[in-house]
């Protein structure tokens, strides 16, 4: 295939994943836009008006880079998750196999669905935020690099699950018992520092603790992480999940009988 057919290509599978979740955004798009205004009226109103200030913001400002950027999360994930299994499901993505289309021409597609979906999640959480405190930016460029690259990321580890999966069930376990407690634990809602030094420590091995810092450092201008670590362990974390996404395609991983 030459370049211009392998655009066309890219381009039409793009279309088909966006397409494919924003015909129902009643049940993609609202309903995370829902839960994170029950956070801020629960964890930011409620709660947060008891608690002090965390590094000189309220609670509900603090929290603000976290609720989003775990939607973004989850979205991007069960975006391609979903998607991919279902075209195994219906052996639709039999037909992509069989064809010289690239399998990194494949993989890009795909990932574009969840991208698309972490990014307009996240934009609609952003305006409902709007609503409950006066977001600043700190630094537009650490904002949307974190934005995009975290969708990125949650979209080939969506993809990976999809082709280990061999029933519905066996999409939500990892969303269930691994992808929650890592958000829920990587600073969302508190400051490691609040921490005793041993969790301290614990925490510094979850990944989603430096995408989390790293996003609230470009909207508020403060993180528990250093910045340049935390945009290459999640830049690592990319690359590796990108080739071994590419692999399982190669192979034919979840594909093959």
């Amino acid at each position: 295939m030459n370049l211009s057919q392998k655009m066309v290509a890219l381009k039409t599978i793009m279309v088909k994943e966006y397409l494919r979740f924003i015909r129902i955004w009643i049940q993609t798009v609202l309903p995370p836009a829902i839960s994170v205004a029950l956070y801020f009226i629960i964890f930011g109103e409620l709660i947060g008006s008891q608690l002090d200030d965390i590094d000189g913001y309220r609670y509900m400002d603090y929290i603000v880079p976290g609720l989003i950027l775990m939607s973004v999360i989850s979205n991007a994930y069960a975006n391609v998750v979903s998607s991919f299994f279902s075209a195994k499901f219906h052996h639709s993505v039999e037909e992509m196999l069989v064809s010289p289309l690239p399998n990194y021409i494949i993989l890009l597609g795909v990932v574009s669905g969840g991208l698309a979906r972490g990014v307009v999640v996240g934009i609609v959480v952003t305006l409902v935020a709007m609503f409950f405190t006066d977001i600043q930016i700190h630094s537009y460029s650490v904002t949307i690099a974190v934005f995009i690259l975290t969708s990125i990321l949650f979209s080939l580890a969506g993809f990976i699950n999809a082709a280990y999966a061999k029933s519905f069930d066996d999409i939500t376990i990892i969303p269930t018992f691994v992808l929650t407690p890592l958000t829920y634990l990587g600073g969302i809602f508190y400051s490691i520092k609040m921490l005793p030094e041993f969790w301290q420590d614990v925490s510094l091995v979850n990944p989603i603790l430096y995408m989390i810092n790293a996003f609230r450092y470009g909207l508020l201008g403060i993180t528990d992480i250093d910045l340049t670590i935390a945009f290459v362990i999640i830049l690592s974390f990319i690359l590796v999940l990108f080739f071994f996404s590419l692999r399982l395609l190669r192979i034919g991983v979840g594909l093959k009988p």
